[in-house]
């Protein structure tokens, strides 16, 4: 049940959503926008493109343990106060990565940074929550989705542009600036939502024991570790993508932005794409439909993997993305329907799982890269693979089952 708290004016409303979007793009800005710097980053610690890439899988472990740490805490000391310091901590983090040349150091600061980060992301939807009924959060979470996935467009664009002018150092500190800015504006125009009545203590037993249900319920655990798994070929090209197209084919910084952006897109029109099938099919009919397309995008994106234009791989690849907006929502959905008395936990399983997911293909990512598309193509197949296997494996047994 929803108990909003605070009574917002129009004008507030409209700056509290803002500065939420804001928070949530802590995340795809932090990856995404120095994507375009990692061959930069290469030779300024002197070492090699997989060390460059273990960077930003270590930012998606950051983002997964972060899932689990926040729940809690908001419950205990409300909602402003862990925000605050969520951002400061990103913040510090940041400077740290801007000061260190030690390569180990710098990815630590990586965790530590998504720890952070992932503080508005959480705790967004926790305000939403305390503040709207049903409808009006699903209006406003839908309009955060929106302007939130415009992030992935612009970073590696915005990181492209800062690299014609300097170098990979200024995108860490606009960083620094986008998360000072932040601060004052939680400051200023985030409300405490959740009043000291309402806050609960922490009791590590009942915690325990809400993660306890939810991972021994397949009903929660197949379409939340299936959309976990599909969902992770997108990590897989966010870490990959840089030098297949910079180094592989040679594009300049500017011209990879535009193919990140241009693929990130995809994600954009399947999530648009979603909304509007919702009217007519079941959601999971949808997650079906849109689980069988990405493999067939990926098998597809193996068969053209040895390629000499740039071009033909990003093709499929764009299918393979785009068919995420679907899968993402849905498989979401289902997970949380089947929550029953834990849908905070819940929540936080969903991120976890996929966010831990993401943290190992990435690494699988980093780990094998050879210069070649292959990492990533045979990463982003086996997520394919995985996910519909377990989503289509799963219904074939809660059928039989029925029968």
């Amino acid at each position: 049940m929803t108990h909003p708290t605070t009574a917002i004016p129009q004008a507030g409303a409209g700056r509290l959503i803002l500065v939420l979007a804001m928070l949530t793009a802590f995340a795809p800005f932090s990856t995404d926008m120095y994507l375009p710097a990692f061959a930069q980053l290469a030779a300024a610690y002197r070492t090699d493109h997989g060390h460059i890439e273990a960077t930003l899988s270590t930012f998606f472990l950051g983002l997964a343990c972060g899932q689990a740490l926040y729940g809690p805490v908001i419950d205990r000391y409300g909602r402003k106060g862990p925000m605050l310091a969520g951002v400061l901590l990103f913040a510090l983090a940041t400077l740290g990565c801007l000061l260190t040349r030690d390569i180990a150091l710098f990815t630590g600061l990586r965790f530590v940074q998504a720890i952070g980060g992932c503080a508005g992301m959480i705790i967004g939807r926790a305000v939403v929550h305390d503040l709207y009924g049903p409808r009006d959060s699903a209006r406003v979470l839908s309009l955060l989705l929106t302007l939130v996935t415009l992030a992935p467009i612009v970073a590696p664009l915005l990181g492209g542009w800062i690299l014609a002018v300097s170098d990979w150092r200024a995108i860490f500190v606009l960083l620094l600036a986008f998360a000072a800015l932040c601060a004052i504006l939680v400051a200023l125009w985030v409300p405490e939502t959740l009043p000291r009545e309402r806050r609960r203590p922490l009791d590590g037993a009942s915690i325990l024991a809400g993660y306890a249900t939810l991972l021994r319920s397949p009903r929660f655990m197949v379409p939340a570790l299936a959309g976990g798994i599909a969902g992770a070929s997108m990590f897989a090209f966010i870490t990959g993508s840089p030098f297949v197209f910079m180094g592989h084919f040679g594009l300049s910084e500017q011209q990879y932005g535009w193919v990140f952006g241009g693929t990130a897109l995809g994600l954009v029109a399947g999530a648009q794409l979603n909304g509007i099938a919702l009217r007519r099919f079941g959601v999971a009919r949808l997650l079906g439909l849109a689980l069988g397309v990405n493999l067939a995008a990926a098998v597809a994106l193996l068969a053209v993997a040895q390629t000499p234009h740039p071009l033909v791989l990003m093709l499929p690849l764009w299918f393979v993305i785009a068919t995420l907006g679907l899968v993402a929502g849905n498989s979401a959905a289902i997970a949380m329907a089947a929550s029953g008395a834990y849908p905070g936990t819940a929540s936080a399983l969903v991120g976890i799982l996929q966010f831990g997911c993401a943290f190992a293909v990435s690494s699988a990512v980093a780990a094998a890269q050879n210069g070649t598309t292959w990492p990533m193509v045979l990463a982003m197949l086996a997520s394919a693979v995985l996910g519909s296997a377990l989503w289509f494996g799963g219904q074939a047994w809660r059928a039989a089952r029925a029968d």
